[in-house]
């Protein structure tokens, strides 16, 4: 097999990465050393840099795959031992001269790196923490630095990775371990929930240490993420959205991010040919924002689904609010913020406004709509000094009223 110069290798490894959402460099916090000041690349939280993969995608991490060879045969995966792509493997020593070329010439603020399973899992660990240690050790970066951890991995190497990664992450892969038996039968669900408990504890462990003494050193402190796919087997929204939840109570996520399964050539007729439409992933990441920022409980923005699956033209919170009419309309002078939070078209930062504002003086319909997303969408579920929605919050066409109408995209 002909070998690949590093640019070869550049294009396949960042093409091969695109499948993994979990890249987010949100949380991170700038890395000081108060030994060694200085250091290369210690993100400010201000301006983010970009990078252009081979596709043309934007990004703002090296997002990057030390190798797609597997030893593992996961049906929904492009990189499966069975699958008929072109193969690369970097060096840690050419991710890491990569790493700094593009930093050094403002084109990323960090890494994220993940890998293909070879040999072993600790073989494969042992290569991405050689990558970070080189990074942080041999040439004082202060990057932001995303480790994908694998779950067999000896935890020696995890406690390795969290010294010199901002945040850590492990794949759950399939919402139900029903499903990752049936498409990743040489994964089990029982080694990565396990794993991750493992990381949630000595994540638990390191906040301690931090809180007796601020020179205790550092344990990812970014967190630790996952990722699930979605579309894959079938399963509703209400699945997903139970086990993100899950995910979020037992083993203190940062965050759980939604890929949609997307077909790959060759793969197994137990797939669906199509991929689901990129409104559900979005939907997801709604409802998500409704747990963990507004104050719903999951049962209550399942409850809004109808078969279990999120209405693709109402986004989750409007949907919960024409279905609980009866908790409308809120005045906006008088409510308390969790039941402001909760009015469709206000979001976080519009009600702080709106309890800043209304210290000063009473609210009226226009100077609420001036922080709103929507002020048509708005309207039906509060009260104001001049307004109140009357009848029309009972109407049986309300949520065609405020539903927002079908755009025609542009074509260039």
């Amino acid at each position: 097999m002909a070998r690949l110069d590093i640019t070869k290798k550049l294009a396949v490894l960042a093409d091969a990465a695109k499948y993994d959402a979990s890249c987010a460099s949100s949380g991170a916090k700038p890395r000081k050393d108060p030994v060694k000041p200085g250091g290369i690349g210690s993100i400010t939280g201000q301006g983010i840099c970009h990078s252009y993969a081979p596709d043309g995608r934007c990004i703002s991490l090296l997002k990057l795959l030390l190798t797609n060879h597997c030893i593992y045969d996961c049906l929904y995966c492009v990189n499966r031992a069975s699958s008929d792509v072109q193969r690369a493997r970097f060096t840690p020593e050419e991710v890491v001269q990569l790493t700094l070329d593009f930093y050094r010439r403002n084109y990323i603020e960090g890494l994220f790196l993940s890998s293909g399973i070879i040999r072993s899992p600790d073989y494969t660990m042992e290569q991405l923490v050689r990558v970070a240690q080189l990074l942080r050790e041999e040439h004082g970066f202060r990057g932001y630095i995303h480790l994908k951890t694998i779950p067999d991995a000896d935890p020696n190497l995890i406690e390795q990775a969290g010294r010199y990664a901002d945040r850590l992450s492990i794949n759950v892969e399939l919402p139900k371990a029903t499903s990752l038996e049936k498409l990743a039968p040489q994964k089990q669900a029982g080694t990565i929930r396990k794993a991750m408990g493992g990381l949630r504890l000595r994540l638990d462990e390191a906040e301690d240490e931090r809180k007796r003494s601020r020179r205790a050193p550092a344990f990812a402190p970014a967190g630790q993420s996952t990722q699930m796919i979605v579309g894959a087997d079938g399963e509703k929204d209400s699945d997903i959205l139970a086990s993100s939840a899950n995910l979020y109570s037992g083993y203190k996520l940062k965050r759980v991010y939604y890929s949609a399964y997307s077909p790959i050539p060759g793969s197994s007729q137990s797939l669906p040919a199509r991929k689901p439409p990129l409104m559900r992933e979005h939907r997801l990441y709604q409802a998500d924002w409704l747990y963990r920022f507004y104050g719903f409980a999951m049962d209550e923005v399942v409850g809004a689904t109808d078969g279990g699956m999120l209405d693709l033209d109402l986004d989750p919170k409007l949907a919960w609010a024409l279905r609980n009419r009866q908790r409308f309309p809120i005045d906006v002078n008088t409510a308390s913020r969790e039941e402001l939070l909760r009015v469709p078209g206000l979001g976080v930062k519009s009600v702080d406004r709106i309890i800043d504002i209304r210290r000063l003086t009473t609210m009226r319909l226009d100077d609420v709509a001036k922080l709103a997303r929507s002020a048509k969408v708005l309207r039906p579920f509060v009260t104001a000094l001049d307004w109140t929605p009357g009848a029309s919050l009972d109407g049986t066409h309300l949520a065609r009223a405020v539903k927002r109408p079908a755009e025609q995209l542009s074509l260039f």
